[in-house]
């Protein structure tokens, strides 16, 4: 589906290497995940490969085309979702679909009848005749994605695609992500939540500083699952212990002395008052009375007298 091979790029104007001789292949029916940190390599790659960016060394092949030599037949088997939005925000949804459509070919029919199938998956007919300027970020990634989808390709990349969505857009597009992936068709995306990649993903790759680290499975592989994120921390360099350890025990040890680390063997023994848990609370309560009377001396001031429980003479009729 997708074969990327010794990848290298480098900038104009710069000596350093922003992709360093990476290699991987994609498989029919997965969902494969793109991981590391900003500035890794993970957006530059995916320009190479959708033939936004040249490239100076090493070849790429959608579904068997060359994405340099036949550049057309590899984009019509690919649709890419970028991380910037870059629509025409002057037309509307319906009319920048369309606009895609005609690139890629697609027939009135077909895409009159996908696109009304993706306004109601991803709730966006309320919207689609209205200009893209007035849509909000999560219905501008909505509609990107219903134009990178208007062809079916069979060859799906998005760059960070729930960046800023809300819980309802994130769980429809991931719904979408595997039902392509079951027609048989390949999703390859970034992203920087790695518990989105664990539940998601069949296999992960992780970049840093421009070379490809780690390629390995997740689909089957609860051991993987379980421990991507020390896996991720320690290649990117960004390894420390305490991002691992028992946030609990933590907070009781260190940010709490006043509650217990472990639990009491002998409970502590609690009057109706307190006053045998002073310790147990950490401070000392003061001692309770039933009333206040008599018992002024054990507060720091007097409790005053209630005008009301007297018989009150004199003044005026009003402060009466």
């Amino acid at each position: 589906m997708l074969k990327v091979t010794n990848l290298k790029k480098v900038y104009p104007k710069s000596d350093r290497v922003a992709v360093d001789d990476i290699s991987f292949e994609l498989r029919p029916g997965e969902i494969f995940g793109f991981l590391g940190q900003n500035g890794a390599g993970k957006s530059t790659t995916i320009k190479c490969l959708t033939g936004i960016l040249p490239f100076d060394g090493g070849s790429i092949e959608v579904c068997g085309y060359d994405i340099q030599k036949e550049p057309i037949k590899a984009k019509m088997n690919m649709g890419y979702v970028p991380d910037n939005h870059s629509v025409y925000e002057k037309l509307t949804g319906r009319e920048y679909v369309n606009y895609v459509a005609d690139l890629y070919r697609v027939s009135k029919q077909d895409r009159t009848e996908r696109l009304e199938r993706y306004l109601d998956l991803f709730k966006l007919r309320f919207a689609i005749d209205k200009q893209i300027k007035a849509y909000s970020h999560g219905m501008k990634q909505k509609i990107c994605i219903i134009a990178a989808l208007i062809h079916e390709p069979r060859l799906w990349v998005l760059d960070e695609p729930m960046m800023g969505l809300d819980p309802q857009s994130t769980a429809e597009i991931i719904a979408y992500m595997r039902e392509h992936c079951a027609k048989g068709n390949t999703v390859f995306f970034s992203s920087h939540n790695l518990d989105l990649v664990k539940r998601l993903c069949h296999r992960v790759a992780i970049i840093n500083d421009g070379h490809l680290i780690d390629c390995f499975d997740l689909a089957g592989n609860e051991e993987n699952k379980a421990n991507l994120e020390e896996r991720f921390f320690k290649i990117t360099g960004t390894y420390e212990k305490r991002l691992f350890e028992d946030y609990v025990a933590q907070e009781q040890a260190e940010m709490r002395p006043d509650m217990p680390v472990e639990s009491v063997e002998e409970p502590v023994k609690q009057s109706d008052t307190y006053t045998d848990a002073n310790d147990y609370y950490g401070y000392a309560a003061p001692e309770q009375f039933d009333t206040y009377a008599g018992n002024n001396e054990n507060y720091d001031y007097a409790a005053p007298e209630q005008p009301y429980d007297q018989n009150y003479d004199g003044g005026t009729e009003d402060e009466q």
